[in-house]
């Protein structure tokens, strides 16, 4: 089963997708997609470390992985939850180790791999995109790739779910067919 969790910034969405998560069966992976950027190696190495502790005491086992998601295996039958789809994206669209503009292909592929070795795949991504502002091309080009990233997997998708306030908002359901 596929899901899509999205929301503003701290909706709740990444809780709300945590317990989802802690409902399913099987082993349960964690993939961690923020890429550290100008950060103290130290700095950031202890601020993995105690994410990392925190997801444990959940029952969680951290991947990170920053591109290439096509590129992470997991247990057959497990759980996956993919924090966040909206770095990923940044990653594999700006930086050096990303694919560029192939990034949608990409992380779509990387998507399907885990639906074929998980039983449940549950993606959070950000709500950007109410904000009414105009931004430079190459902003407006991630943009563009991240809504059209939600879109396709909210199509794939058996659930979407959008966080509002901490209160899920059943945009789909496993059956509804988008309804």
């Amino acid at each position: 089963m596929l899901t899509l969790v999205t929301g503003g910034s701290a909706s709740g969405k990444s809780e709300y997708a945590e317990g989802l998560a802690a409902t399913c069966n099987g082993k349960r992976y964690y993939i961690a997609t923020m890429q550290p950027m100008g950060i103290n190696d130290t700095e950031f190495e202890a601020r993995v470390a105690r994410h990392r502790k925190m997801r444990a005491q959940k029952g969680f086992e951290t991947i990170e992985c920053y591109t290439n998601l096509a590129g992470v295996t997991v247990e057959q039958g497990s759980t996956v939850l993919l924090e966040c789809l909206s770095n990923l994206a940044a990653n594999e669209f700006y930086s050096e180790t990303g694919v560029g503009i192939q990034a949608e292909q990409a992380i779509l592929t990387g998507v399907h791999h885990l639906c074929e070795q998980a039983n449940h795949v549950i993606i959070v991504s950000n709500e950007i995109f109410s904000d009414g502002v105009s931004y430079d091309e190459s902003t407006q080009q991630y943009l563009q790739l991240l809504g059209s990233l939600n879109r396709g997997i909210a199509e794939l998708a058996h659930r979407v779910v959008e966080v509002v306030y901490t209160i899920p908002v059943y945009h789909k359901k496993e059956g509804s067919e988008g309804k």
